[in-house]
């Protein structure tokens, strides 16, 4: 009787994380959708950064950037999926030549790293 209380516990437990995962997968794929609508549309890289889970790097058809951060690389891929985004194997050639950056970013990459001018 024991063994059977186990088995509907993990069930139970397999059940709320499954639900759990949807509604995380679901809350991202709404905001790839508005990123996506900002942005004339968009596509997606993940990036899987280990056991804190999966980076969703995304890039508008305007060249704007941006990402959102996924708790597991399975609700990651149920997002782009949701989201209808086209995902990219890898972060380069032609896709990441889409991104166009600012001064900010320059300023950021140049400043912190080799002396450049600091941000304001």
């Amino acid at each position: 009787m024991a063994e059977t209380e186990t088995e509907t516990a993990a069930q139970d437990s397999t059940a709320a994380k499954s639900t759990k995962d949807e509604r995380t997968a679901a809350k991202l794929a709404k905001r790839i959708g508005a990123f996506a609508k900002e942005h004339g549309g968009a596509e997606a890289q993940l990036a899987y950064v280990g056991g804190r889970g999966t980076r969703i790097v995304l890039v508008g058809q305007d060249g704007g950037w941006g990402d959102v951060f996924a708790t597991s690389h399975a609700v990651a891929e149920a997002a782009v999926a949701k989201a209808g985004v086209t995902v990219h194997e890898d972060f380069d050639g032609e896709f990441a030549a889409k991104v166009k950056t600012g001064p900010y970013e320059w300023t950021r990459m140049a400043g912190i790293q080799v002396g450049g001018p600091a941000n304001k």
